[in-house]
């Protein structure tokens, strides 16, 4: 049975490539005789796994060595808590530039542990723009300033980031390894694995080491930065399963030239959907366009009586998870790393022959 197009904004479309080694090695792994899944993460064939895929992940994303690389249970809603735990203090400040949904989640929870300031917003107009960061107003003695980089649910971006006069922190988990960032630009970045990476489950943080044992003192021992370093990201059991195919994912990202050659595929896919949206008089994605995300696409039906059919008619055609969320409407198409480009033809081919034969 051949394979469907997945455009589900995670956990997402995985490389078929990797998810046939998988397949594969699932029953014996290296001659094992075991599933990796059966294997102690204490043992020597794990551990080689888990220092692998670290070193893969640095190589991709040209991390240096005064930064520390974190493999972390509860993806990145778990570090919406942990952010504020480790790096600021209940008395003290942090800014957060607030750009839509997860930005608003990151938001809530950080005011649980910290002060907090809203940098910059763009809710006033519905989250249709990022606001730039020449508009952001740190408060005074800030222990950071947080944004999302990529909104999964708007389907809005901010593509390029300069220094700033206090520590940066990012949610990245729906742009990693899309396109190629400067870590060095930032003190901490972080994000959920189920879209770019791997399985759900498991989350990733790189932040400079010189932040490390500034926990707050009522941060539990799983979710301080210091002993997570200490322990080599195994404090506790890890998500073994879903490391390990994380792993195979970066491996696979460096067979195809790594994040430089992705970005090209990337923006190619992303051109082709939103260069269809905009020359249609159907469809429309009301997104400022310089803010428009390369990952996830939404786009809107010019007669909303018509989504039911157009989900249904998609699901037949091989083509599933396009409901836009909730709180947007319309449809969204999450095009990760994963997804081929034949995906993006096929929904652009799918998207003509709708509109022609309903409109």
């Amino acid at each position: 049975m051949p394979r469907k197009f997945n455009f589900g904004a995670g956990p997402a479309t995985m490389p078929e490539s990797v998810l046939k080694e998988v397949q594969e090695e699932l029953l014996d792994w290296n001659g094992l005789g075991l599933s990796v899944m059966e294997i102690s993460h204490r043992s020597a064939e794990f551990i080689e796994i888990a220092q692998q895929a670290e070193m893969d992940f640095r190589d991709l994303l040209s991390v240096t060595d005064d930064y520390a690389v974190l493999f972390t249970h509860g993806g990145a809603t778990m570090q919406n808590a942990m952010v504020p735990l480790n790096l600021a203090s209940p008395e003290g400040n942090a800014d957060y530039v607030n750009s839509g949904h997860w930005a608003k989640r990151s938001i809530k929870e950080a005011e649980r542990y910290t002060n907090v300031h809203i940098a910059a917003s763009s809710e006033e107009k519905e989250f249709k723009y990022f606001p730039s960061q020449d508009s952001w107003n740190f408060s005074e003695n800030s222990s950071y300033v947080h944004y999302t980089p990529n909104e999964t649910i708007g389907g809005l971006c901010l593509r390029s980031i300069e220094n700033s006069e206090i520590p940066i922190v990012a949610d990245y988990s729906s742009g990693i390894l899309s396109e190629p960032i400067d870590v060095s630009k930032f003190s901490l970045i972080y994000g959920g694995a189920q879209k770019n990476i791997g399985p759900s489950g498991l989350g990733f943080v790189i932040l400079k080491k010189d932040l490390l044992g500034e926990a707050q003192s009522i941060t539990p021992n799983l979710l301080n930065y210091t002993l997570i370093h200490e322990g080599e990201s195994m404090s506790n059991t890890p998500p073994t399963f879903a490391w390990y195919v994380a792993g195979k994912v970066f491996k696979w990202l460096k067979s195809l030239g790594g994040v430089e050659a992705i970005s090209i595929i990337n923006n190619r896919k992303a051109k082709k959907l939103y260069e269809y949206i905009d020359s249609s008089n159907f469809y429309s994605n009301n997104i400022n366009l310089e803010n428009r995300s390369i990952m996830n696409i939404p786009f809107l039906l010019g007669n909303e009586d018509l989504n039911d059919k157009f989900l249904e008619e998609s699901k037949e055609a091989g083509l599933l998870a396009l409901k836009g969320h909730r709180s947007v409407g319309g449809m969204r198409a999450s095009i990760y790393n994963g997804l081929p480009e034949e995906g993006v033809d096929a929904l652009v081919e799918f998207m003509d022959i709708f509109v022609k034969k309903y409109n």
